[in-house]
């Protein structure tokens, strides 16, 4: 099954923007997802000027890369984040996403506020007319100790009732928050995956261990074979988070993303 394949610039955490797409497309990938997560990697950022954006769009364009996803996480459970999360939106419209992701809390920063199932529900309700405006899709992340499975992100989305909500399945986080087995746990949500981060996951279950794709635990052919017997042709979006320790270089964040770039290509794959 055709499907986009890219690299979540997340994987270049420490490095410049201008590393993490020329990395991208030395691999030999064709779509990047952008990432605007605050406190964290400010790749691109709604605070960033109009001049600085434009020239990233061109570096995109000279590189031949399409940005097809922004990573813009915000706490959505906390109404003072909102509009920091309409302005990636805003930011995901003007380098022509597709697609804008978002844990439920936040992702690298201490919630300030906590919501249950209806308050985040109602949260996301009223982000509606925002994605409809920047005609974008809100794929929800599995993310955090709260919201960390399929199965729980599945009763949100349904909860929403649209077709600008629906799931990013990160393989990893699932096993690092939850403990559940990815190939499983996405049964319980094939429906509503309309997005995925592509991430292995090695060492103890709660070790800030991602490396690269072949390198871990994460059975993919499994996980590909469960989304084309659903006929879920969703994007992937290729994430690297190493270990604690970071990669070591940035010769060694290219490095995993051309290894992982090969391991996707041996799985019939293509960039």
């Amino acid at each position: 099954m055709k499907r986009i394949v890219g690299v979540n610039s997340n994987t270049y955490h420490g490095y410049r923007i201008e590393d993490a797409l020329e990395g991208i497309a030395a691999a030999g990938f064709r779509y990047v997802e952008l990432t605007a997560t605050k406190g964290w990697t400010e790749h691109v950022f709604p605070d960033q000027s109009f001049a600085y954006l434009s020239g990233i769009k061109r570096r995109m364009e000279d590189l031949s890369l399409k940005p097809f996803a922004l990573s813009g996480h915000c706490n959505l459970m906390d109404k003072e984040r909102i509009p920091d999360f309409i302005l990636n939106m805003e930011l995901a419209a003007f380098f022509n996403c597709d697609y804008i992701v978002s844990s439920i809390g936040e992702a690298h920063l201490e919630d300030r506020q906590t919501a249950g199932r209806q308050g985040v529900i109602d949260n996301i309700d009223a982000l509606l007319p925002s994605l409809e405006k920047f005609n974008l899709r809100l794929v929800l992340e599995t993310h955090g100790a709260d919201h960390s499975t399929g199965k729980i992100l599945k009763e949100i989305v349904e909860g929403v009732g649209s077709e600008r909500v629906a799931i990013n399945y990160d393989t990893a986080n699932v096993i690092f928050y939850a403990g559940v087995n990815p190939e499983k746990d996405m049964l319980d949500c094939m429906d509503h995956i309309a997005f995925m981060h592509i991430k292995d996951k090695a060492g103890a279950e709660k070790e800030w261990n991602f490396p690269a794709l072949g390198k871990g635990r994460v059975n993919f052919p499994d996980i590909l074979a469960n989304l084309e017997k659903a006929g879920n042709g969703c994007p992937f979006s290729v994430e690297l988070e190493f270990t604690a320790d970071g990669a070591g270089s940035l010769a060694a964040v290219n490095q995993a993303v051309r290894e992982s770039a090969e391991y996707l290509k041996a799985l019939g794959l293509e960039l």
